[in-house]
């Protein structure tokens, strides 16, 4: 009896772990299972969402190819327009430009015709103020010899205005100061109304200037701005009455001068050498026009 209990015994214990292994294989299996099933929910999720993908992806380029469309018809549009814009705009500026280079000529034209006038009149004056001296000398009765008097060209019978300012000039030219002063001095004692004072008066100031007498020709500018206003020297002589005040030293006065030229003749040949003269002082022409004149 007992090799046949042992027999069943070992049976027994030989059977336990065959049973587990099948336990194992079984759960192994199941798992495999479940594996699979997730797998092939993963791929049918996976493949949805590539279509869903697709379509999405399909309908974004065809949103951007109707965006395209619509920016190649936009920009057709505005080159269209833009064209047509300078075909119409071009035409009337080019016209203006032509019409203000046409005035610009004109327009020099007519001050060269207006100085060539003022020449011809200045001249006429003094002939005209010639002719009345002769008339008046003519009409005059004769004055008794005296012989401590000498004839000056300005005392004697016959003077001529045209002749007498031509000769000043000349003697200005030629170097002869002192003695052109005198002419346009005495020019300005007999001739003082006509048109040629006012060039007179700046010639005499202009001279002082050249012999380095800076009071004497700060006071002959003054005289020509104060007592003939605006007239064909007043430029020249706002720009020569602040070289002599910078000469003398009244930077302050010469600035407030040059800014009142700058302001008064912004355009002019005289405006642009007062720029150079504050530009040298370090000083910036202003925009603003100034109130108070130099003296």
């Amino acid at each position: 009896m007992k090799p046949i209990r042992s027999i069943w015994l070992l049976a027994v214990v030989l059977a336990l772990p065959c049973a587990a292994q099948k336990r194992e294989i079984q759960d192994l299996q199941r798992d495999v299972a479940l594996l699979q099933d997730d797998v092939k929910s993963m791929r049918k999720t996976l493949d949805e969402s590539m279509t869903a993908l697709k379509v999405l992806t399909q309908q974004i380029l065809d949103t951007v190819n109707r965006i395209n469309t619509g920016m190649a018809v936009m920009d057709n549009t505005v080159r269209d327009r833009l064209k047509d814009q300078e075909k119409s705009v071009i035409a009337p500026v080019a016209g203006v430009g032509t019409k203000i280079d046409q005035m610009t000529t004109e327009f020099s034209y007519v001050k060269e015709t207006v100085t060539e006038m003022n020449t011809r009149m200045g001249k006429l004056e003094r002939q005209v103020l010639d002719l009345g001296n002769s008339i008046k000398t003519l009409n005059a009765p004769p004055a008794p010899p005296d012989s401590s008097s000498t004839t000056t060209g300005g005392g004697a019978a016959g003077v001529s205005a045209e002749q007498l300012y031509e000769s000043a000039l000349r003697d200005k030219s030629a170097g002869h100061l002192e003695m052109a002063l005198q002419q346009f001095a005495e020019y300005l004692r007999l001739f003082g109304t006509t048109q040629s004072a006012p060039n007179a008066q700046y010639q005499i100031g202009e001279i002082y200037y050249q012999n380095g007498d800076y009071a004497p020709a700060l006071k002959a500018f003054d005289t020509l701005l104060e007592k003939y206003p605006e007239n064909n020297k007043t430029r020249d002589g706002m720009y020569m009455k602040g070289m002599a005040l910078t000469k003398l030293g009244r930077r302050t006065d010469a600035t407030r001068l040059f800014q009142d030229l700058i302001d008064a003749y912004p355009n002019s040949e005289q405006a642009t050498k007062a720029k150079a003269q504050l530009r040298s002082q370090g000083v910036t022409a202003s925009k603003a026009k100034a109130k108070k004149k130099a003296r």
